[in-house]
């Protein structure tokens, strides 16, 4: 009997719970206002955009309105001149997660946005936009909009993150899963040093199936799969594709020369083998005699196609190699003064033959001296 009553009260209870819910329970007010004025950039504005640099551009708005002042979330759309923006080429989010009535867009992401518009690099177009308002599931487009015109520099919006050769004139041949990657000197800079043969090359940013691919017209990138085609004998050359300027370059490396200071001149020359070295395999070396001792300084002169550069240590000074990290190998451009900027033989090499490897990989310029 105490079962049964227990039970009948608990049973009371849910009842009141559920009831009292029903009566708490209000319909959600989803009412909002749309945005019905813009503030800058002023319409027609001209912006001559500079991807490169950190400028930006500042979207303000009144904010909409709701009847009892609930969080309204705002979002701008770009579109296409002369679009409803029934499907915009872009939206995002404003400053503060949606919730500002303003939102800053650099000129990089600008550039991007006036390319998806379909406007080219080094030509004037129009982009419009306007400011979502939302509030709950409802959305309302702004009552106005207003038009940028952009003036896009040459370069491209969109960078490759990582940048392969492929064809018949590079050394990993057709197969594009043997694609050749090029070393990312800075975003949208890329170099490598290679062999090409007669044939033709592509460029692409996945060694696969999928990727974009470019090609070079008068020294000039664009996006497609126009082969690039190469004529004449196997040669080593330095290439250098910058996307920030969709500009190519191609330079013969005809040798590297091993130069030592003390005596002013070269005392080996390291020919291209492949996968971007250049190897000298038996060199004499013979430190110079100087009163306060013997002198082992040394770096590299590339011989190439326009006349010689040379290359050394970060370090205008250094010390002797044993126990340094892999970055004292290291090779960046230096002057062609006498003695800075070089590196010092082990002493064991002082009277021997060595070997010298200069390689220039993705991962590192570097090079490594080997005593026979």
């Amino acid at each position: 009997m105490k079962n049964l009553m227990r039970l009948g009260g608990i049973m009371l209870l849910a009842i009141i719970s559920i009831t009292s819910c029903k009566k708490d329970s209000r319909p959600l007010d989803l009412s909002l206002t749309p945005v019905g004025t813009l503030a800058s950039p002023n319409d027609n504005e001209d912006i001559a955009l500079d991807p490169t640099s950190q400028a930006s551009v500042l979207f303000k708005w009144e904010p909409a309105t709701s009847e009892n002042g609930t969080l309204i979330l705002y979002e701008i759309a770009f579109d296409k001149e002369g679009g409803d923006f029934s499907n915009p080429v872009y939206k995002t989010v404003s400053d503060g997660g949606g919730v500002d009535a303003q939102i800053t867009i650099t000129h990089k992401q600008l550039n991007k946005i006036a390319s998806m518009a379909g406007i080219q690099s080094l030509s004037t177009g129009k982009l419009k936009w306007t400011v979502i308002a939302s509030k709950g599931t409802n959305n309302k487009v702004g009552t106005v909009s207003r038009t940028l015109q952009v003036d896009r520099p040459a370069g491209f919006a969109e960078n490759p993150a990582e940048l392969y050769l492929t064809g018949s004139a590079t050394e990993g041949g057709t197969d594009i899963t043997k694609a050749v990657k090029l070393k990312k000197i800075e975003d949208g800079v890329f170099e490598i040093y290679t062999s090409l043969k007669a044939g033709d090359y592509l460029l692409t940013d996945k060694p696969g199936d999928g990727g974009k691919q470019y090609y070079v017209e008068n020294g000039v990138i664009k996006e497609g799969s126009t082969p690039i085609t190469v004529s004449g004998s196997q040669k080593a050359y330095r290439l250098n594709f910058d996307f920030t300027s969709a500009t190519a370059k191609s330079l013969e490396i005809q040798s590297i020369g091993l130069y030592m200071s003390a005596y002013n001149t070269e005392i080996g020359t390291l020919n291209y083998t492949s996968n971007g070295t250049f190897e000298a395999a038996n060199v004499p070396v013979e430190f110079y005699q100087f009163s306060w001792g013997r002198d082992e300084r040394y770096k590299f002169i590339l011989h190439t196609a326009a006349g010689m550069e040379y290359m050394g240590s970060s370090n205008a000074n250094n010390v002797a190699p044993a126990g340094q990290p892999a970055s004292y190998f290291y090779l960046v451009p230096v002057t062609n003064a006498q003695w800075d900027n070089t590196y010092k033989f082990d002493p064991s090499a002082d009277g021997k033959h060595v070997k010298v490897d200069v390689m220039f990989t993705p991962d590192a310029y570097t090079h490594k001296v080997t005593v026979l």
